[in-house]
């Protein structure tokens, strides 16, 4: 669909070779005020500016997003090359290298953000996975209970797909829950026959809000009808814009928000902001920094390291990091930048009996004779697939726990035994190798199995280094740190539970030697390269065994990239209130993944979406409007 034109006359000229309507590169010098700035295009803020939008035409809207428009890019609309965004020269993701880890193998783990309009609904995995009716209780945050919030979570679905509980979903909202346009059934069912032989049930529809300890068909947000991916940029801003009713809706992008501009008051009056160096042509240099005033609010939405290195660059936050950079103390907010968690996971690869189109093997590389040119050319009906169609969320039996350790009893006696709705892991088979092709020893199709953590005990940090957004920020996401290895053994039953699934599953063939742990010669646990069929007997692990899936873990953990936490919502002394109003300061918000102080047993889109629907209509009541 292409979109006419309806903002020109009002900001700047448009972008060149975009046919979205409203995004621009410049604004006009007369635009020096308007009354809402949104400091970062993402998921939450591209929501909120249209529906504050929405709410009242009249109002003036400014969103500042530091990458580029998404419109039509490949990349982003077709669900089977979203590895192609996070592969190195991406222009569409963030890259945040942390600093050396012991934990990690002496690694430097990178977490990759959304780096374009829409943020990480522009290049996510598209899974749909809704956290745990439990885990927004946990919150304990006025507001945000998952009673309060399930308005939310419906208001911006259209739920294609069976469940046994309809009033947890929506079906009138914008982004398209389904199946997309292309299956590979006979890996689904695999991997639910092969949960199944492992002890854990099949669930009709694992994201009730309540299903837990089982398996199911994965669902994603891909269209049913064109299979396009489901983003924020696409859904709620282009229709938005072509409607005509938004032309006080300003979307800048190419430039990045270097500060939060505070008065006398402590009253956020306004943001500088910046062309980024990163669309600047080479031998070009402009730094110029540039200003414009709000009105009625700042909104920060530049995510979970975005956000609280834009509030400590505005002096606030800790006081001891922000002296330690050169930035006046404006006001002290010691949380911001800390409490950092991930979804840490580690992918184990297998052999299996499956066919080329019932993978994503060489489409985002062009290898192993797929041509995507010729697929997009046709509209291949595979483009609409993003390789996942089923999932789990598990839970270790009695057994599993006593063999963890007197430790992780004690941690599961406290935080997981009466809280039956709150899962340890969830595992899911991606039909695809994310590595280097050229280490598959044959031609046959292998996949990967990718258990993660839910809830980590570990926390991390991201904290400014100097005052400028040149400067280098201080990176730790916290990875295997929790007192008492508690993250650490969960990723042991995790590696030995996924194996058992993958083993049981009627397209088991084999395992990848590099994709698993270098177990010892002559080890009961050793790797079995080739299979003629399931493979059910139990593994038996040694002491030596499991030394080396810790030493594997180390050396292969990495992001499911759903970070969280950094500018933290709770009361007094937390970084942010229920209203999402920064403590101390007056008409500055933060509306984004930074807010929330725990993570969810989900991916974490699903989250984004109902924050944005949420933010949205806190700052609408405040407001006044309807």
């Amino acid at each position: 669909m292409r979109f006419h034109t309806t903002l020109g006359a009002l900001i700047g000229a448009l972008e060149i070779g975009t046919a979205a309507t409203g995004i621009y590169t410049t604004l006009p010098r007369d635009l020096t005020e308007v009354d809402i700035i949104i400091a970062g295009g993402g998921t939450t803020g591209c929501i909120v500016a249209a529906r504050l939008a929405e709410a009242d035409p009249s109002l003036s809207i400014l969103v500042i997003e530091q990458g580029k428009d998404n419109f039509n890019l490949e990349n982003v609309i077709y669900p089977a090359l979203f590895e192609r965004n996070t592969m190195s020269g991406s222009d569409t993701a963030l890259f945040w290298k942390a600093k050396k880890s012991p934990q990690l193998a002496d690694r430097e783990p990178i977490v990759e953000t959304g780096g374009v309009l829409g943020g990480g609904s522009s290049i996510n995995w598209m899974v749909y996975t809704r956290g745990q009716w439990d885990d927004f209780d946990a919150w304990n945050t006025p507001g945000w209970t998952a009673n309060e919030i399930l308005p939310y979570l419906t208001k911006f679905e259209t739920y294609h797909a069976p469940t046994s509980n309809v009033s947890t979903h929506g079906y009138h909202g914008p982004v398209h829950v389904s199946k997309g346009t292309h299956q590979a059934p006979i890996a689904e069912d695999a991997f639910i026959i092969g949960a199944m032989k492992a002890g854990f049930d099949e669930i009709l529809d694992l994201q009730s809000l309540h299903s837990n300890n089982g398996s199911g068909s994965w669902y994603r947000y891909v269209s049913p009808i064109d299979g396009r991916r489901q983003d924020v940029g696409h859904r709620y801003l282009p229709p938005l814009l072509q409607s005509g009713r938004a032309t006080n809706l300003h979307v800048l992008v190419r430039n990045e928000v270097v500060r939060v501009l505070l008065d006398e008051t402590k009253r956020a009056s306004g943001v500088q902001y910046r062309l980024n160096p990163r669309f600047i042509p080479e031998g070009q240099a402009n730094q110029t920094r540039k200003t414009v005033k709000a009105q009625k609010f700042v909104i920060a939405s530049a995510g979970a390291f975005g956000t609280p290195l834009l509030l400590e660059r505005s002096g606030l936050g800790d006081p001891a990091v922000l002296e330690k950079a050169g930035v006046p103390v404006v006001e002290s907010l010691p949380g911001v930048g800390n409490n950092f968690q991930d979804h840490h996971f580690v992918g184990y690869v297998y052999r299996t009996s499956l066919t080329p189109n019932e993978t994503l093997n060489g489409i985002a590389l062009n290898t192993r004779n797929r041509d995507v040119e010729t697929m997009i050319a046709q509209d291949d009906s595979q483009l609409g697939w993003n390789g996942h169609d089923a999932s789990s969320k598990l839970r270790p039996s009695p057994a599993d726990i006593a063999a963890l350790g007197p430790k992780f009893q004690a941690a599961w006696g406290r935080d997981f035994k009466h809280s039956p709705n709150r899962p340890l892991m969830i595992m899911g088979l991606f039909n695809a190798y994310f590595g280097d092709p050229k280490l598959l020893p044959d031609d046959a199709e292998y996949v990967t199995m990718a258990p993660w953590v839910t809830y980590p005990y570990a926390r991390g940090h991201v904290h400014i280094t100097g005052s400028e957004i040149e400067d280098e920020y201080d990176f730790d996401p916290g990875w295997l740190k929790d007192e008492n290895d508690i993250d650490l053994k969960s990723h042991i039953w995790g590696y030995k539970a996924q194996r058992t699934i993958a083993r049981n599953m009627p397209i088991f063939r084999g395992e990848l030697a590099v994709g698993q742990p270098k177990f010892p010669k002559g080890s009961k646990a050793g790797v079995i390269e080739k299979a003629e069929g399931p493979v059910s007997d139990e593994i038996e692990y040694s002491p030596e065994d499991d030394a080396a899936i810790v030493q594997y873990i180390r050396e292969n953990i990495g992001t499911s990239r759903h970070p969280l936490g950094t500018c933290k919502m709770g009361p007094r002394g937390e970084n942010v209130d229920a209203s999402l109003n920064v403590y101390g300061i007056s008409g500055l918000k933060v509306a984004d993944l930074s807010v929330p102080p725990k993570e969810v047993a989900a991916n974490l889109y699903n989250t984004a979406l109902m924050l944005g629907e949420k933010a949205a209509d806190i700052i609408i009541k405040d407001l006044g409007l309807s």
